[in-house]
């Protein structure tokens, strides 16, 4: 789960991490009383989870309240990368010496973290990386012992601060990661972290992405911080009924069982659709090892409430669940649906009693299932249903 930012200022906090006053509002009203409350310069900053907003005009200076709440109104309802601003936080000003950046993350090729650090803040990370890699420090982060002072001062080191600023981001450092690990998150950054003209290393704008396994496990306060409003509402519906499912933007809806073997349907299909009007894979949808009815017909459900669906290609390898519950679910689950079920599947099983599986859903002889015999020859032809 990423959060926005004011509540990566809040997590700061609460973590003794340096950051600056920060008031959220949602309207222009709400704006300049925030912006009385602070005093001074203020800097109102659209609310959304993407990058950019600066460029897109979403984020802008003001001197006083009066100027707060016309910034307030031209940046709510701002589309920014097709995210629609609906919230703004308002943050004292800071008189800015100098940008830096760091970042915390998870490094899952090295099954370790890994820390970013640049005495070069402010711009986007992917931009520095490509025209300045030299200014970007790459430093391993053991799980083990995390960043203690020691490797904060490595990392501080790496990047090339100044030898008066070292131990001064170092022990900002040390808090950073204390958000990291103590909020179970995959990413931690900050950009800018910046020097103020009075000596002082603030956080000025924090991302942070949360672990939900964590978050379910030892962290339900998280709940509180996702946007359900904000949420695809078939991925809102699938969560809810326990399924692993992400949208994406095609026409073949995707089931299977186990990540592997779906991320390799999404691939055969993707190529699949090329030869029939370039159709894609609708969504990831993993049911897992349970396959029975209620899942199967939770799935298509969701699967078949996209309007961009045309056509549905559900791809099995029976193991502990045998090919006979998944095509028993198949059919109880189009039983279940109804008149809901109105687009085509394709059924493709393999492994653990596959031809008795077969046999049940060529007996059922639903008008809408198509067997497969296998995993392309059953890409290809949900493909075409998609297209036709």
């Amino acid at each position: 789960m990423d959060l926005y930012e004011y509540q990566a200022r809040d997590l700061f906090e609460k973590y003794e991490v340096p950051v600056l006053a920060g008031i959220v509002a949602d309207t222009p009203e709400e704006v300049k009383a925030a912006a009385e409350k602070i005093g001074g310069v203020v800097v109102v900053k659209a609310q959304v989870k993407t990058g950019g907003r600066g460029k897109a005009g979403g984020v802008k200076v003001a001197k006083t309240p009066d100027e707060a709440y016309e910034a307030a109104k031209a940046i709510l309802g701002l589309d920014i990368k097709g995210h629609v601003v609906q919230r703004v936080m308002v943050a004292a000003g800071a008189d800015i010496a100098e940008e830096f950046y760091f970042s915390v993350l998870l490094d899952r090729a090295n099954r370790s973290y890994l820390s970013l650090c640049s005495v070069e803040g402010g711009m986007e990370i992917e931009q520095l990386a490509v025209e300045k890699p030299e200014a970007l420090a790459r430093v391993e982060v053991d799980p083990l012992t995390g960043i203690d002072e020691a490797k904060a001062i490595e990392i501080a080191r790496a990047a090339n601060f100044p030898a008066e600023l070292v131990e001064k981001v170092a022990a900002v450092f040390v808090k950073l990661f204390d958000v990291y690990k103590g909020e179970d998150a995959t990413l931690v950054e900050v950009n800018p972290l910046v020097l103020t003209g009075e000596g002082d290393i603030v956080a000025l704008d924090g991302k942070v992405s949360l672990d939900d396994n964590g978050s379910e496990v030892r962290h339900p306060e998280h709940e509180e911080l996702e946007d359900k409003g904000a949420a695809d509402p078939l991925e809102a519906k699938a969560k809810q009924a326990g399924l692993n499912y992400v949208k994406l933007d095609g026409q073949v809806g995707i089931i299977g069982n186990g990540a592997g073997l779906v991320m390799s349907t999404l691939d055969v299909t993707a190529y699949a659709g090329e030869n029939h009007g370039g159709v894609k894979p609708a969504n990831f949808l993993d049911i897992g090892g349970g396959a029975n009815a209620q899942v199967m017909a939770s799935g298509l459900d969701v699967i078949l409430g996209d309007p961009q669906v045309k056509s549905v290609f559900v791809n099995v390898f029976g193991g502990i669940t045998s090919c006979v519950a998944v095509a028993e679910g198949i059919v109880k689950a189009l039983e279940i649906l109804g008149d809901a079920a109105t687009k085509p599947l394709v059924v493709r099983l393999d492994g653990n009693q596959v031809e008795e599986g077969r046999a049940i859903l060529a007996a059922a002889d639903h008008p809408l299932v198509t067997l497969a015999a296998g995993m392309d020859e059953g890409a290809d032809k949900a493909a075409e249903l998609a297209n036709a």
